[in-house]
């Protein structure tokens, strides 16, 4: 699961990076070759303003990365990480499974049963390529994919070329 928020809070880190660079001519800016995208809202800051003299610093000023991202959800009423239980209403069949929603390829799930907590949690991968059945009540699960516009990093990109 944590390998999942990192992986849906890598476009905005990529972001926060790409805005930290010297704006100034380099060698090594001459030999990059990903565009920066310059189109949608500004990503939000992750880094906090820190403490002021004489003051203790609150959580939301101190908070940097994934932390600030929650903190900052939090104050807006959105919860960043996905942590709400899956469909447990029904068994999930090879035609009709529970879908999990994901921005990322792969993601960790938790199965309880169905009704819900029916067995003990048994937890198992989830993969864009395949579905996969809990040992236990036999529910089948399946990836709902949604590809995001930051998705892949500079890396992927020159290993798929």
């Amino acid at each position: 699961m944590f390998r999942s928020a990192v992986r849906a809070a890598r476009p905005v880190a990529l972001a926060a990076r790409f805005n930290l660079k010297p704006k100034g001519p380099s060698a090594l800016r001459a030999l990059h070759t990903t565009l920066p995208v310059s189109s949608g809202p500004a990503p939000p800051q992750l880094y906090g303003e820190g403490g002021k003299p004489g003051q203790v610093p609150s959580d939301v000023d101190q908070a940097t990365g994934i932390e600030r991202l929650q903190l900052l959800g939090e104050l807006e009423g959105i919860n960043v990480f996905d942590d709400s239980p899956l469909d447990s209403s029904r068994i999930g069949t090879k035609a009709n499974p529970v879908l999990v929603l994901s921005y990322d390829v792969e993601r960790v799930i938790g199965c309880t049963g169905s009704p819900a907590d029916s067995h003990d949690i048994l937890w198992f991968n989830l993969t864009k390529e395949k579905q996969a059945r809990c040992s236990e009540c036999g529910s089948v699960y399946a990836l709902d994919y949604q590809e995001g516009p930051l998705q892949h990093s500079h890396l992927e990109q020159e290993q798929a070329h």
